[in-house]
């Protein structure tokens, strides 16, 4: 079992649904935008998640698309087998498919079955809801990230050569300044 592009896109598209259109319905060309993923493409999966019930559209100028349930009721695995079908590893575990008559004898097929258990336990537990609270977490830390490489850019700009940008970052002179320089604070 390989999960696809289409299947990998289509829990981005409805992360995004989740995090931009509690109010409001969500075009396609600003998830498109958002997530860097072919406008076409998001369409060919939207058609998929509204044939499976899982989004909700409108059409005209304030169209879109947005989620029919609450993020805390759709899980990965029902997001995923909307546009991919089946997560079973091997064929002989698809449903509908006819028992083999090695199955009994086959030491493998308890193997493909454990995979498949785990497989299930992981995506059938795991909430939209989930993943956008682990996105917006991800998204908070990279701000955080950004503005703390921002500023110690200004700060080595400030500070004249490596001996005193490592002093002015040391713990020992948090809360002071250290020859005139910035010091941890001033980060």
């Amino acid at each position: 079992m390989k999960i696809s592009t289409k299947g990998r896109y289509a829990l981005r598209l409805m992360i995004d649904l989740a995090l931009n259109g509690t109010d409001s319905y969500v075009p396609i060309k600003s998830v498109s935008q958002r997530q860097e993923i072919s406008e076409k493409y998001l369409e060919q999966i939207i058609t998929q998640l509204s044939r499976a019930k899982l989004v909700k559209s409108a059409r005209g100028a304030q169209g879109g698309y947005r989620l029919v349930r609450e993020p805390k009721d759709y899980t990965a695995g029902e997001i995923i087998r909307a546009v991919e079908g089946s997560l079973a590893p091997v064929a002989c575990l698809e449903p509908g498919h006819e028992i083999c008559s090695r199955a009994e004898q086959c030491v493998t097929l308890d193997l493909w079955k454990e995979i498949q258990d785990a497989v299930d336990t992981i995506v059938d537990h795991t909430t939209l809801a989930d993943l956008v609270e682990k996105q917006k977490q991800k998204l908070q830390k990279m701000a955080v990230d950004e503005l703390l490489r921002q500023r110690s850019h200004r700060l080595l700009a400030q500070c004249e050569d490596c001996v005193q940008v490592r002093e002015c970052l040391s713990p020992r002179f948090a809360g002071k300044a250290v020859d005139g320089h910035l010091g941890p604070e001033g980060l």
